[in-house]
């Protein structure tokens, strides 16, 4: 049994915010209240069971992160990260649940690859759920069986890292995703407008004197699976947008339908191509940092509700694959362990955004996009919370993921997160141990029980 004391509660999925207590049994919100006294949780104690105690004076409980896009490497590159690292890393984060991206090795398009990394998720006290590639090896042909893999546990469909190039397989795909009943998420990038991606075609292709990813690479793809979505009906998510036309784009589609998805990433809305200059492969990725006007156009979708999804694309890379030259090294950064500070940072402590509307974006849209449990706080849900200092700070000196590839390495971040709680159990602590006590009615009492 745990008891949450003195919080202020941020509850996105009923619009719901202001100090209350609490009480969690058996993985599940019992109780909220202004007020549960210890006497009051001890009558739903059982014989002999321990009541833990949180003080969060001064603290925001809001549910646990989703983070519906996510690389964890395994199977086939765990020496970037594995399921176990990454759950770690998540859970330092913030995030309750994951989605992972299906482009391992193998990739995810069958069901034995599918059991090996949800048994394997399991095991690490944090909610792991995987995407299924929409083609089989992700070959851009032959579409898999989506309604026999989501029966095996899968809860979407992406070939993220590889666009669907042909018009009429893109079509195939979301007219299966759609009679099966999962989302289907886009990597918009056509590679005829790209040479040597990663890299922002315009200031920063010329600084490292390469070709770099012209933006209409994203727009023309977007263009062209938002009018097929919107004819098929099928649920798409359009992943890591990057260009302020793609946001507009996107702005004019969900007048149309209400199957339209967008998802930013902290690092898009955070930097731009200067930022790819600065740090050099560390700020390599697809589709790249572009200009200080498209950072803006994202901000201004997140505002409208345009972009209705946070997501880190958490993409793990050794250190000695990111040492490699600009146009040798793999694109993309770690996210999970820096997202939440860069949002509280950059959205809600410059006004962009309210708290509420952040965990919107991060916790409760992500959830009820794929169908999942959590996004809410209300008795009956699952215990699945984040407890974070919105004001303190702290240095991004080390990560626990196995890779440190990020651009935010050494910086001073604001927002902490103080507990990660899933299924009612503590799976990440960094606080002063004076807020944590059990079954003692003198110290309940001095702090307001």
């Amino acid at each position: 049994m745990l008891l949450i004391k003195n919080g202020y509660l941020i509850d996105p999925g009923n619009h719901r915010e202001g100090k209350n207590d609490i009480l969690i049994e058996n993985g599940k919100i019992t109780q909220i209240k202004e007020e549960i006294k210890m006497e009051q949780a001890a009558a739903f104690r059982q014989e002999g069971e321990d009541i833990q105690i949180i003080d969060a004076d001064g603290l925001v409980i809001a549910p646990g992160l989703v983070d519906v896009h996510v690389h964890f490497r395994d199977p086939g590159f765990t020496y970037k990260e594995d399921i176990e690292t990454g759950a770690k890393a998540a859970a330092k984060g913030g995030f309750t649940t994951v989605v992972l991206m299906a482009n391992t090795k193998p990739v995810v398009d069958q069901a034995d690859t599918l059991q090996y990394i949800l048994e394997k998720g399991k095991k690490t006290g944090i909610h792991v759920e995987s995407c299924v590639t929409v083609t089989k090896g992700m070959q851009g042909k032959e579409l898999t069986n989506m309604s026999e893999l989501k029966a095996a546990g899968a809860v979407g469909v992406t070939d993220d890292g590889v666009p669907l190039l042909e018009e009429g397989l893109a079509r195939r795909a979301m007219e299966r995703a759609a009679k099966a009943g999962m989302p289907i998420s886009f990597h918009e990038e056509d590679p005829a407008y790209i040479e040597n991606n990663g890299i922002n075609r315009g200031k920063a292709s010329e600084y490292f004197g390469i070709g770099g990813s012209d933006r209409q690479a994203e727009i023309s793809m977007i263009k062209r699976d938002l009018e097929i979505a919107l004819e098929t009906g099928a649920v798409i998510n359009i992943q890591h947008i990057s260009t302020k036309e793609g946001v507009e784009l996107v702005r004019q589609a969900k007048r149309k339908g209400s199957n339209i998805h967008a998802e930013a990433t902290p690092h898009h809305f955070t930097l731009n191509e200067e930022a790819a200059i600065e740090y050099g492969t560390l700020a390599k990725m697809n589709p790249p940092l572009r200009e200080e006007e498209d950072r803006l156009a994202i901000i201004e979708g997140l505002k409208d509700g345009t972009i209705d999804l946070i997501a880190t694309d958490h993409a793990p890379h050794s250190e000695e694959e990111k040492k490699k030259k600009i146009t040798e090294a793999p694109s993309g950064i770690i996210g999970l362990e820096t997202s939440f500070s860069l949002g509280i940072a950059r959205l809600v402590n410059t006004g962009y955004l309210s708290m509420m509307e952040l965990m919107e974006k991060m916790s409760y849209n992500p959830a009820k996009l794929y169908g999942l449990p959590g996004g809410t706080i209300e008795e009956g849900a699952p215990a699945d919370l984040v407890i974070f200092d919105q004001e303190k700070t702290w240095r991004a000196d080390s990560f626990v993921s196995k890779s440190s590839n990020s651009p935010f390495l050494g910086k001073t971040m604001t927002g902490q997160v103080c507990y990660t709680i899933c299924n009612g159990k503590i799976v990440y602590k960094n606080v002063d141990e004076s807020r944590i006590f059990h079954n003692d009615l003198n110290r309940q009492r001095r702090h307001g029980g």
